[in-house]
């Protein structure tokens, strides 16, 4: 294996030294790399952009008429202040055993260590019995229409698949003495929204002939922070439960012995169990001396997975209660999920054992969104999140996304290469 892993760290490096921070993105300049490489192996790809520095990659080893895998990723990465880094973001350096840059767990590591497994099966000669996709994007991180959401409703045949690994789990926590994997099965779905809160306008000096529309806002505030929803135990959360405390209790024990097994536990589960509210920006006069008529109070809200705005307006209005007030949802995107009992899931089960004496696997929502809504949407593929990270610390991991110093262990990137390896073998082989 360490010819595999000497080529995924040198890959890797090459991508992390492409600046592809989004927005602007120029992800072409990455896909044009990867092209050159799959090539090299004798591996041709297709480009689709729809603006020409905005390509994204796939790449096909045909297959007989069975299911068809997908190796999902994205090649562009938020912004990085080279101030705040030991080390400059899009140098690349390998270090202590580790390699440095913007996008090194965001996922770079994941289109290199996805595209060496692709390419290595492929100098191998394995013939899948269906298609083995290298699906690489653009355009994840802002999502402006020029990543998967346009390649699946522009080009459907290319990113058609019946499975998918792609970004949002692989943390590791040791609970109960043994390593439990988190597989991201599903996603909350992001649908923010704005209380309008209506008042009446006036000078700041005489404030009685006005209705000050932020003072009423502070009731809606303190209502919204105070909410506490119903919960229940959906699949996601039953699953997790088994997988770490070997039964599932009922709904009003959850957080309480999953405290027990681990003090971090609850704040993991909790937002398994409902929606969540979090008050994250205010609007009112933009003038010291007005009294404002209007003042907007922007909520992050994330829903469990197959809920819709629609369903849960009415207990946001009940937590705030009556008043002259307007409630606008903003988008709704992300919610979906992929059945726990499938052949993908097995295989990456039976990799997971491997790893460590006692490591398995649990199911987990994730709370943010990922490219897999997309291919569960449009073909009902059955989507996983899954990179397994077994030298780096989660805590620390967690840290460094989108943070100073990113950085990935080239023992976790070998680790990945092997997941994808095996998968495939095991999903599509004789």
């Amino acid at each position: 294996m360490s010819g595999l892993r000497e080529e995924a760290t040198q890959l890797l490096q090459e991508l992390l030294r492409i600046d592809t921070v989004n927005p602007p993105g120029n992800e072409t300049r990455a896909a044009e790399l990867l092209r050159e490489y799959l090539a090299r192996s004798g591996i041709e790809c297709e480009l689709y952009a729809r603006e020409p520095n905005r390509a994204n990659l796939v790449a096909r080893l045909r297959g007989g008429d069975g299911s068809s895998l997908a190796f999902l990723s994205h090649t562009d990465t938020v912004l990085a202040d080279p101030s705040e880094w030991d080390r400059d973001p899009w140098s690349g350096d390998l270090a202590d055993g580790e390699v440095w840059g913007r996008g090194a767990l965001d996922m770079k590591d994941q289109v290199a260590a996805s595209a060496v497994a692709f390419a290595s099966l492929h100098r191998e000669g394995f013939v899948p019995s269906g298609d083995l996709i290298l699906l690489v994007v653009a355009d994840e991180e802002v999502g402006d229409g020029f990543g998967l959401s346009w390649l699946v409703r522009e080009h459907p045949e290319a990113a058609r698949c019946d499975f998918a690994i792609n970004e949002g789990g692989g943390e590791r926590l040791v609970l109960g003495g043994a390593p439990v994997y988190m597989c991201a099965t599903a996603e909350k779905m992001s649908a923010p929204f704005k209380v309008r809160v209506n008042g009446r306008s006036g000078h700041a000096s005489m404030p009685g002939i006005a209705d000050n529309a932020l003072v009423k806002a502070a009731r809606y505030l303190e209502a919204l922070g105070a909410y506490e929803p119903p919960r229940e135990l959906i699949p996601e959360a039953a699953g997790f439960l088994e997988a770490v405390l070997g039964e599932v209790p009922p709904l009003e024990d959850a957080l309480r012995r999953a405290g027990e097994l681990h003090p971090a536990l609850p704040a993991l589960v909790e937002p398994l169990l409902s929606l969540t509210l979090s008050p994250t920006m205010i609007d009112a006069s933009h003038q010291r001396n007005v009294i404002p008529a209007v003042c907007e109070i922007t909520v992050d809200c994330r829903l469990l997975p197959e809920t819709t705005p629609a369903d849960v307006e009415p207990l946001i209005r009940a937590a705030l209660g009556s008043g002259s007030y307007e409630i606008e949802f903003l988008e709704s995107v992300g919610g979906t999920r992929s059945p726990l009992e499938t052949p993908l899931w097995n295989a990456l089960a039976r990799f997971t054992e491997e790893i460590e004496p006692g490591a398995r696997m649990a199911p987990i929502a994730c709370a943010g969104f990922t490219d897999s809504h997309f291919l569960r949407e449009a073909y009902g593929t059955t989507a996983y999140g899954y990179f397994p990270l077994k030298t780096m610390d989660t805590e620390l991991a967690t840290k460094l996304v989108h943070s100073a110093n990113e950085r990935i262990p080239v023992d976790d990137l070998e680790l990945g290469v092997s997941m994808f390896r095996h998968t495939a073998r095991s999903l599509l082989g004789p």
